[in-house]
């Protein structure tokens, strides 16, 4: 999974996705672009480049790779999900996969951090009380919340771009 920043005005942004609704998996949700290694001879890394490429046009050639957070698991489907921070340019065109990908959405880690809670949700008919963040209408949970909650652990409080 790739997780890509960007600076724009002074802050901080991440790039996710917003799923299709009618997928079997993880439908609606919003992630990170990312997905399973298809092919054996890449690396993790590659495999995140890769999908991101799939998923959003992304080109690896314009992603800085500079380092990679903790595992995360997934409940649902049992995934380990190995993401890894990418920089890139503001300013992107996005092709969203049509088969995969409903929108492609970008929020600044200060929108992300204003609208952190633990909530609790019921999915599937059963209650839990997990990570969460909301922007606008949108709400981001599951495994893509706790690996945004490492991301920002990791650089402490607030970044301010000089």
């Amino acid at each position: 999974m790739l997780v890509p920043l960007y600076v724009r005005d002074d802050e901080v942004h991440g790039v996710f996705t917003k799923r299709r609704g009618d997928l079997r998996r993880h439908a609606g949700e919003i992630s990170f672009p990312g997905g399973r290694q298809d092919h054996p001879e890449e690396n993790l890394a590659q495999t995140a480049l890769r999908e991101a490429q799939e998923e959003i046009g992304l080109a690896p050639a314009g992603v800085q790779l500079v380092g990679a957070l903790q595992p995360i698991p997934t409940i649902a489907t049992s995934y380990a999900v190995y993401p890894f921070v990418g920089l890139i340019e503001p300013g992107n065109t996005w092709t969203p996969s049509a088969g995969e990908v409903e929108a492609v959405l970008e929020f600044s880690l200060g929108d992300l951090r204003a609208g952190y809670d633990r909530r609790r949700l019921v999915r599937r008919g059963i209650p839990i009380r997990t990570d969460t963040f909301v922007v606008g209408e949108h709400l981001i949970w599951g495994a893509t919340a706790r690996i945004l909650s490492d991301l920002l652990e990791r650089l402490g409080p607030p970044l301010v771009v000089p």
